[in-house]
């Protein structure tokens, strides 16, 4: 597979207690080795948030793929040229044929 774009995910339901308190559930904690004392990271992502036990790391990331791309001699243009192709690539390999 050239590009991994599928992500495992479940979904849990929680209730929001009195002081805004909420259990995460024992299965989702166990698989994230998220135990007592933990600080959590969370997101505001419009109306929506994102909790994750390890501080996002897209401003170091983006800075380690900028470093890349200049070493490489890539430019931003040279991927947005690419990007088409890359989409298409992505749905053959997807769904067995060429997108409409």
């Amino acid at each position: 597979m050239l590009y991994d774009t599928q992500v495992d995910s479940q979904q849990f339901t929680v209730k929001i207690r009195d002081r805004g308190q909420m259990t995460i559930p024992s299965k989702l904690r166990d698989s994230l080795s998220i135990g007592k004392g933990d600080i959590l990271n969370l997101y505001q992502i419009g109306e929506g948030f994102y909790l994750t036990p390890e501080p996002l790391r897209t401003y170091e990331l983006s800075n380690k793929i900028a470093d890349m791309m200049e070493e490489e001699g890539v430019t931003l243009t040279d991927l947005l040229e690419d990007l088409p192709n890359i989409r298409e690539e992505i749905y053959q390999e997807r769904y067995g044929q060429k997108s409409s």
